[in-house]
């Protein structure tokens, strides 16, 4: 991307030189949060360098705040025409993974905002609310800023933002939160347990109530409806399995948490991630759709 550091014709000191480099990670952050896509966030990244580099910003006193501000203008009219488009993608959709590890091409403000879990809590906002709640909530703007960004009152902000934070808690308790321990080790047993064809194996893992979401956005062969039961989603997986044996299964850390990555045929082919409660698999999540999956 063109998005490097800048110099100014004046000889002096160019404040955006001196701070894209640094903030760049939460402008594409609050982008991610609020579309879910990395494709997105990185096309409005690149917009809010373009607009960024032809501004004067010397007078601007905080310049995170800025570039923040406006990365969530541009992201929230583009996340007001997804609704449209989400109504008609084929199948479960998912967030598109984000590698957080060390090896991580995109860095980003890693926390449970971009997990897929919470992702997938902050889809059911709508999007004034989500604006409100990630630009507080998480990036601590303003609710004057926020207000702008949203088309009104401050007040209305603070109601936005306060409105998301009730409906993201509700969201939140019905939600187990295992360990990060907990949910390595769960994954290690699980991908030994698939990668032998183990159905009582991959049975014992799963909770009884299990949900299996795969969202192959209708470019690969996936269940266009969730999955449920232990006992079904673990004879779907073995099938699968067969009939799709990867090259290999990794470990990885996707939105701050583990994840599988299966590799088929030199490419990455899913990246799965899942929920647990007492030691069991309550939700697992598969990403298949390739648009998904060509940067990782």
């Amino acid at each position: 991307m063109g998005d490097g550091h800048g110099s100014a014709g004046s000889g002096q000191e160019d404040p955006l030189g001196a701070g894209w480099q640094r903030h760049r990670p939460a402008v594409f952050g609050v982008a991610y949060r609020l579309l879910g896509s990395v494709a997105d966030a990185e096309d409005v990244t690149q917009d809010v360098w373009l607009r960024a580099a032809g501004a004067d910003l010397r007078e601007v006193g905080d310049l995170r705040a800025w570039l923040v501000t406006v990365a969530a203008r541009r992201a929230y009219d583009i996340l007001r025409s997804a609704r449209v488009r989400r109504e008609s993608y084929v199948g479960p959709w998912l967030p598109e993974p984000l590698l957080t590890g060390p090896d991580a091409s995109q860095p980003v403000l890693v926390d449970e905002s971009v997990g897929s879990a919470m992702l997938l809590i902050m889809e059911e906002l709508s999007p004034p609310e989500r604006v409100a709640f990630v630009l507080h909530d998480v990036f601590g703007l303003a609710f004057g800023r926020i207000a702008e960004v949203l088309g009104v009152s401050v007040p209305g902000a603070r109601q936005l933002a306060s409105r998301a934070r009730r409906r993201v808690a509700r969201a939140k308790e019905s939600v187990p939160q295992a360990s990060r321990a907990e949910r390595e080790r769960v994954l290690g047993v699980f991908r030994a347990a698939y990668e032998a064809g183990d159905l009582a194996g991959l049975v014992r893992l799963l909770h009884p109530d299990a949900v299996f979401v795969t969202d192959g956005g209708g470019n690969v062969s996936a269940a266009r409806r969730p999955v449920h039961g232990g006992e079904r989603i673990a004879g779907v997986m073995v099938r699968v399995g067969r009939r799709w044996r990867p090259d290999r299964i990794g470990m990885a850390e996707v939105g701050g948490e583990p994840a599988l990555v299966f590799h088929r045929e030199g490419r990455v082919h899913s990246v799965d991630t899942v929920q647990i409660a007492d030691g069991l698999i309550t939700a697992y999540r598969r990403v298949l759709n390739p648009d998904k999956l060509v940067r990782l």
